[in-house]
């Protein structure tokens, strides 16, 4: 009952500003889907139909509310090869299996990688996204009449100062209407949505992908699904977070990424492409005051209605108001904090950021700049605890035993530096090594623990291993070798 009424609530509770806001981010859509379609290789139609159908199922079955998704430019990179060689039935078939994998992903809970990404590759990526967003932009500011720069000036001062008059309705929606009607009004020589390329005139239709079921089509479209299904997983999750952070309420990734598989589905059963999370729409979508479900269905909704119904209007909106709202997303996206945190932060998160930054906009690909900081964050991480581990030597001349007590974290990272911890020439009859405020991790660990104890008995001097902690000794009693024909000293190190 209680999760029924949470579902309502994500559907009611903000009517107004999700209806404003959708229509906002629908209009913002039409370019970014056209454009999505052009560099996949395909029809345009391809793209808005994907853009109509992803954003309407997500708002169902997604698990971020107000999080839009539709056609990115993320997955549009990875199909271009598969279109160019098989055509675009094929890529059909691609996006469905794209949809399942991800709805495997859901249901086996591959969302909570989401704790693997730290805050600064988080912050590595808003920030290259932000330039990306403002780097599509350079077409429309390029070798353009300069009445364009004085509308997209006048775009901005509507969207910046009009929330000063009144907040009841989105900014963006304000000066796309206004910009709209002045560009028309006095038939200003602007590039306009209709120059970008056809609109489709007539409603999407079921279909299944033309293509024969057989293994060789699966070997051929499965290594597209994957990529595809990671890729738009891994954006689509962080711009979950990314809005969860700006709305400061939580959101469920394990059913997100059932949503962007059904999602997905839905788009290829309709002739569209794959698609994930778009943060720049998120971000329209927020800030214009969307915070529920029904702000991404009016998206998908109203989007289908623009081109369908109210296409010959949609032709006539300059790019120019559209470059203002995306320059606007550009800089709201830009964690500007970030820049005076790079001399306060430490510096691995500093270059953590920066790499994430520098990967995606020379890339073009925000997942090869995600996995590049998660490596580094890791690499960094561990060096940070490798580096909080000590052994301390005790020597008692009466016994002639020598005592090292191990403190810290054994792994990997940390073995080397264990094994030269010991001194294996000590003039010793016996050699304790106290393992109490010790953790073996990895089979590494035991590994170098099997060096240090088979040297010292190999130079004639007995060992003892004290200590162990449950997980340590069932690691050390699994694989050690030093051990095995004595086994009950893992046993006896428990006590």
């Amino acid at each position: 009952m209680q999760t029924l009424i949470n579902y309502r609530r994500e559907w009611f509770s903000n009517i107004r500003g999700d209806i404003l806001s959708g229509i906002v981010v629908a209009l913002a859509l039409i370019p970014e889907a056209i454009g999505f379609s052009v560099i996949a290789g395909v029809d345009p139609k391809v793209g808005l139909y994907a853009s109509f159908a992803i954003a309407c199922v997500t708002a169902f079955v997604g698990g971020r509310p107000g999080m839009i998704s539709a056609a990115t430019a993320a997955t549009a990179v990875i199909m271009v090869t598969l279109v160019k060689e098989h055509g675009l039935q094929y890529l059909f078939a691609a996006t469905i299996l794209m949809g399942i994998i991800q709805i495997l992903a859901g249901f086996l809970k591959l969302g909570r990688v989401m704790r693997f990404v730290s805050r600064s590759v988080i912050t590595g990526f808003v920030n290259a996204l932000a330039i990306l967003i403002f780097m599509a932009q350079l077409p429309e500011l390029i070798g353009v009449p300069g009445m364009t720069y004085a509308m997209i000036a006048g775009g901005l001062a509507i969207i910046y100062l009009f929330p000063y008059v009144t907040k009841a309705i989105p900014s963006p929606l304000v000066a796309i209407a206004v910009l709209t009607t002045l560009a028309w009004w006095t038939g200003m020589d602007l590039r306009t949505v209709g120059d970008l390329g056809e609109l489709p005139s007539t409603l999407p239709v079921f279909l299944l992908p033309d293509v024969p079921l057989t293994l060789e089509t699966l070997q051929i479209i499965l290594p597209y699904s994957l990529t595809l299904a990671a890729v738009g997983l891994l954006e689509s999750l962080l711009t979950a977070q990314i809005v969860d952070d700006m709305t400061d309420t939580p959101s469920n990734k394990s059913q997100e990424c059932i949503g962007q598989g059904t999602g997905n589905i839905a788009s290829a059963m309709i002739g569209g492409m794959g698609g994930c999370a778009m943060i720049g729409q998120s971000v329209i979508n927020i800030t214009s005051g969307g915070r529920g479900r029904l702000s991404a269905f009016v998206a998908g909704a109203f989007l289908l209605f623009l081109i369908v119904v109210l296409d010959d209007l949609v032709r006539i909106i300059p790019m120019a108001a559209l470059v203002a709202v995306m320059i606007m997303v550009s800089i709201g996206t830009f964690s500007w904090r970030s820049i005076l945190d790079v001399s306060r932060n430490p510096w691995p998160s500093t270059v953590v950021m920066l790499a994430t930054v520098v990967t995606v906009v020379a890339t073009h690909d925000l997942a090869k700049g995600v996995i590049v900081g998660v490596l580094l964050s890791g690499i960094f991480f561990a060096g940070k605890v490798a580096k909080l581990f000590s052994v301390s030597r005790h020597a008692d001349g009466a016994s002639g035993t020598v005592t090292y007590r191990v403190t810290g974290q054994i792994f990997f990272a940390s073995a080397e530096s264990f094994i030269h911890a010991f001194d294996f020439a000590d003039v010793a009859d016996k050699v304790v090594i106290d393992v109490t405020t010790a953790h073996l991790w990895d089979i590494t660990a035991v590994g170098a623990l099997d060096k240090v104890v088979l040297k010292y008995r190999k130079a004639g001097v007995e060992v003892d291993v004290l200590g162990f902690n449950e997980a340590s000794a069932d690691m050390v009693d699994r694989f050690a070798l030093h051990d095995k024909d004595e086994r009950l000293a893992a046993s006896a190190a428990l006590h």
